[in-house]
């Protein structure tokens, strides 16, 4: 990898080692010596749905209702590693893996993915652990999916923290017609190269930071993208001390919402729990400014609304948490008479 030494190649694979020291599926002898993160104990869980299970990490007290953390597209529970330290130790935190992210099970064959499939999801886990509220902290694609939510279910939602994207993106009338057309088509190609069921292309440790770090657009530091590839990846079969990306492929043509700039506001007015936005200002914005800007005002005349933004990229919450969690936890404890 041209843009490390390979003393820093080094550590990356040495603090990777120590990471998965538990529950591990790679074995690597040396250990880390000048990158630390913060740590906190998990329980590796399994939330039984129809099609298989979801997958998750259980942080803080079994007997609490937690604080739900969902993830961005492509991503999976590792994007909170970093940040579940510095939460608060007395309260529970569930970060889980989306259908066909991390370690959980993918959607059923012919199926594709789509927005909806991700907000349902709330509904059937909090079914299973027999919630009457919960509370989501969401970044990106999930932050979308859980406004929606609270939208939909205002009475269901007692608290929701949006990391960098706050709402669905609207979108011209063609480039809707054009991306579903494309994604369809997409996605019968996909099918086509899985039914052979031969092994996706491995990669060398290397080679899969700088893929995920420069496929992120440079969102996810070098030394972070280790929190998130050790729930994506697993080892050739036929090609020693090599790894393949283990997410479903299907993900790359998932169909989104396709929203007129009318239905998001109505759904910002609906929405009555306390709500935190944290923008990173490195981060992208998905759509034109002016339509982020109508949603965030009409949220902005409610009290229990905030807004913060931050310096960092899309993936601030993994790369510095503690400039994060001091906002989220000054949230929490602000509304956790609720």
């Amino acid at each position: 990898m041209a843009t490390l030494k390979r003393t820093q190649l080094l550590c990356l694979v040495r603090s990777f080692s120590q990471q998965l020291r538990k529950n591990s599926f790679i074995s690597m002898a040396n250990e880390p010596k000048n990158v630390q993160y913060a740590t906190r104990d998990f329980e590796e869980i399994q939330v039984p749905v129809p099609w298989g299970h979801i997958a998750g990490k259980w942080y803080g007290p079994k007997h609490d209702r937690p604080l739900v953390g969902l993830h961005g597209w492509q991503d999976n529970a590792g994007t909170f590693d970093t940040l579940a330290p510095y939460l608060p130790r007395e309260r529970a935190f569930l970060a889980l893996d989306m259908p066909g992210h991390g370690l959980s099970s993918w959607l059923p064959e012919g199926i594709q993915y789509h927005s909806m499939d991700y907000v349902a999801l709330i509904n059937r886990l909090m079914e299973e652990f027999k919630w009457d509220t919960i509370s989501i902290l969401a970044h990106s694609m999930s932050a979308i999916n859980s406004f929606v939510y609270a939208a939909l279910f205002p009475a269901k939602v007692d608290l929701l923290i949006s990391l960098d994207v706050l709402k669905p993106l609207t979108r011209s009338p063609d480039k809707i017609i054009d991306n579903y057309s494309e994604r369809l088509q997409g996605a019968l190609k996909i099918e086509r190269r899985m039914r052979n069921k031969s092994e996706p292309p491995a990669y060398e440790w290397d080679q899969l930071v700088e893929r995920l770090h420069t496929g992120t657009s440079k969102s996810v530091d070098l030394e972070a993208c280790k929190f998130l590839l050790k729930r994506n990846i697993k080892p050739s079969t036929h090609e020693p001390h090599k790894y393949y990306f283990s997410r479903d492929s299907r993900l790359k043509a998932s169909l989104f919402y396709a929203f007129s700039q009318e239905v998001p506001v109505e759904m910002g007015r609906r929405i009555t729990c306390p709500h935190l936005f944290i923008k990173a200002l490195g981060g992208p914005i998905y759509e034109e400014r002016k339509y982020l800007e109508e949603v965030l005002a009409i949220l902005q005349q409610k009290p229990n609304f905030e807004y913060h933004a931050i310096e960092g990229t899309h993936h601030v919450h993994l790369n510095e948490p503690e400039k994060v969690a001091k906002i989220v936890n000054s949230f929490l404890e602000k509304w956790r008479s609720r």
